[in-house]
């Protein structure tokens, strides 16, 4: 028998007593639930719901309160709770076994709201609604899928053009900005470190996050949403991974042909407006580079631009400022970090489409401005996200625009000082 043999079977055998020495003998279970646990069906989530209920009820009127107790614990009222629960009830209930029942659809959505809400970790929840933290590591994952199955409908591009100039219709009537189709933003989401990840998810802003970039209709509603790329990858990067971007250069977004702005004679794409952090196409306008002089024409175009954005910081904004799990990291890994985030996205349109959509967006909450001099008004949402880690601009990188691209953006910017373009308040507050 040769030396190197010798070698390997010892080798092989103080593997083998290493791994008898390793394994130890399973410990009998304490107990099946943890006492503190046990006493779920003395109070469950149907008496939290129905005191919430109670607490926020007029008893002289016998009228419910939307700015009450239900509202701040959910996110919403108990009407679209109640129209939530009936719409995810086949995707969430589990069967009863012979040892145990079946934890009800009703409680598995009420703790994924209240995370949703909070950001609470498990073992918070876990002593909240009297279910393991195991558990709840498992229910939230699987009602955030069915949340954003059942709620596709509410997230969706338009297809066609006369849908494109419905869109472009309400930016000129709100925001005074001709052809345009959606505000562009992208956001870094902070999460924990991934497992074995090394530095694909560490982002220049030093913190891991997965990214999210977001197109915004008028009414401050998501009309395009990709989340999950990796926080190291460049603005750039990003972008050019996006669905979207592939159907802007192969020009399959059913855009309406170009038309000329009012007075001119020079015809203009319908664009998406961004800021810095992305490339001037000629679908897409971003501001001229630079600090311009004041009363400038690309001052006065960067003002119009940047005020037509507002809409998508203020959509990030309220995300964050209602769904709180977005003020420190998610303790999740990127999978289910998306799942969470994308839930969040189809529930903000969700409550902004619905009849009660002032519950979730009381006056206030939103930027407004002054009548005469239209002055911004700070919205509710910034006073209450002050510090907001998750979610910060991507990048600032210089780019070559192509000539096509830099005259398109010329021409919205000729406009802009046209007797038909130009509105009174430009060159005071650019």
């Amino acid at each position: 028998m040769s030396c190197d043999q010798d070698v390997l079977i010892a080798a092989a055998a103080f593997i083998v007593t290493a791994n008898k020495k390793i394994k130890k003998k399973a410990k009998p279970r304490r107990f099946w639930v943890r006492p503190s646990l046990q006493s779920r069906e003395i109070y469950n989530t149907s008496h939290l719901l129905s005191d919430l209920i109670s607490d926020d009820t007029d008893i002289l009127n016998l009228e419910y309160r939307c700015n009450g107790g239900f509202r701040n614990f959910f996110r919403m009222s108990p009407s679209q709770f109640n129209e939530l629960l009936n719409m995810v009830i086949p995707s969430i209930t589990k069967n009863d076994t012979n040892f145990r029942k079946a934890i009800p659809a009703q409680d598995r959505l009420a703790i994924t709201l209240r995370f949703l809400a909070t950001g609470d970790s498990y073992h918070s929840l876990s002593y909240l609604f009297k279910i393991s933290k195991q558990t709840i590591s498992k229910i939230v994952p699987e009602v955030c899928k069915a949340i954003v199955d059942v709620l596709k409908e509410y997230v969706k591009m338009p297809k066609n053009e006369s849908e494109w100039r419905l869109v472009a219709r309400e930016y000129e009537a709100k925001w005074n900005f001709p052809n345009c189709v959606g505000a562009m933003d992208g956001k870094h989401i902070a999460v924990q470190a991934p497992e074995w990840s090394g530095t694909d998810y560490y982002n220049y802003k030093q913190f891991f996050s997965i990214v999210l970039f977001a197109i915004v209709d008028a009414n401050y509603n998501f009309i395009y949403a990709d989340v999950g790329c990796q926080g190291r990858i460049s603005d750039g990067g990003v972008f050019n991974n996006t669905s979207f971007c592939k159907s802007i250069e192969l020009c399959t977004l059913n855009l309406p042909p170009d038309v000329s702005h009012p007075g001119r004679t020079v015809k203009s794409p319908y664009v998406f407006v961004g800021d810095d952090a992305f490339p001037l196409l000629r679908n897409i306008l971003k501001p001229y580079p630079g600090i311009q002089e004041k009363g400038s024409a690309n001052r006065i175009f960067n003002y119009r631009l940047s005020r037509e954005r507002r809409t998508s910081e203020n959509v990030f904004g309220i995300l964050s400022s209602v769904f709180r799990v977005f003020r420190k990291p998610l303790l999740l890994d990127p999978e289910k970090a998306t799942n969470v985030t994308l839930a969040a996205i189809y529930l903000h349109n969700y409550q902004r489409n619905s009849p009660s959509k002032k519950i979730y967006c009381p006056p206030g909450t939103l930027d407004s401005e002054c009548s005469d001099t239209r002055v911004t008004i700070p919205g509710a949402w910034r006073k209450d996200s002050l510090e907001q880690t998750s979610f910060n601009n991507f990048p600032r990188v210089a780019r070559k625009s192509s000539l096509d691209a830099t005259e398109v953006r010329n021409e919205f910017r000729e406009y802009f000082l046209t007797n038909e373009g130009r509105v009174s308040w430009q060159y005071e507050n650019s």
